[in-house]
């Protein structure tokens, strides 16, 4: 069973809290993910990732932050983009939040590589003010895990809404999965790419960098599980966990 927070009594919660004082909480993004893909695809993976981890430590699984830094998809439809500044404030004001009743671990799960370098950030600035173990963690050692299980190539190293993100969603959220709509794209990269502000967001069609008509629903399945037991050895280090 997982802890989900906003499904307990403020007095479950404390009773948690005193058993496991770990908090985790899911990051991600509202953006686009190709025509086979939900836009909330960052949240659903970061929320199962953190459901399999509370159900083996009896961490509590905080309510998820649904937008990230998602500058590159700003102008494709329901996407929602926080400044790097904004979001870096949210998570900072997370940890202040539960350090106030006794949360002694929080875990940031993020799905989103794009707020990787906000959370870097977030968690050296705040673990000077706080007695609060942060840490913050993008799918833990995801480049040994693709190149095991995954039969194509990343777009230079950037995965999205391809064959790694779509067979981990067909673990997690299969009936959200539309294949029939997935397609293959791996867009030219510009010379100036990674110099300039040219974004992916202008680079592809679909809105895919990959080819998710590879994934499966078993290689996610595998995947979050190894995932979701890398998670779980990190909270058991930190000392905590049942």
């Amino acid at each position: 069973m997982a802890y989900w927070l906003n499904q307990l009594t403020w007095t479950q919660a404390e009773r948690q809290i005193e058993k496991v004082p770990v908090a985790l909480v899911p990051v991600g993004a509202t953006e686009q993910h190709g025509p086979h893909l939900p836009i909330g695809t960052d949240v659903f993976l970061a929320e199962k990732l953190a459901a399999m981890a509370s159900e083996k430590t009896g961490a509590l699984v905080y309510p998820s932050v649904n937008f990230g830094y998602s500058w590159v998809w700003r102008d494709r439809v329901g996407t929602v983009s926080l400044e790097q500044p904004v979001l870096q404030k949210v998570l900072e004001n997370i940890v202040r939040s539960v350090e106030r009743y006794g949360i002694h671990l929080l875990v940031f799960i993020n799905g989103h590589e794009a707020n990787s370098a906000t959370l870097k950030y977030a968690v050296r600035n705040i673990q000077d003010k706080t007695a609060v173990k942060v840490l913050g963690m993008f799918y833990p050692g995801w480049q040994k895990v693709h190149e095991d299980y995954m039969e194509t190539p990343t777009w230079n190293g950037m995965f999205h809404a391809c064959e790694f993100e779509t067979s981990l969603m067909l673990a997690a959220r299969e009936e959200l999965v539309h294949m029939e709509q997935a397609v293959e794209e791996y867009p030219d990269r510009p010379l100036l790419y990674g110099m300039d502000n040219t974004s992916i967001g202008d680079l592809s069609k679909s809105g895919i960098y990959g080819n998710p008509r590879a994934a499966t629903k078993e290689k996610g399945e595998k995947m979050l599980e190894i995932f979701s037991d890398r998670i779980i050895r990190i909270i058991h280090s930190c000392g905590y966990g049942v």
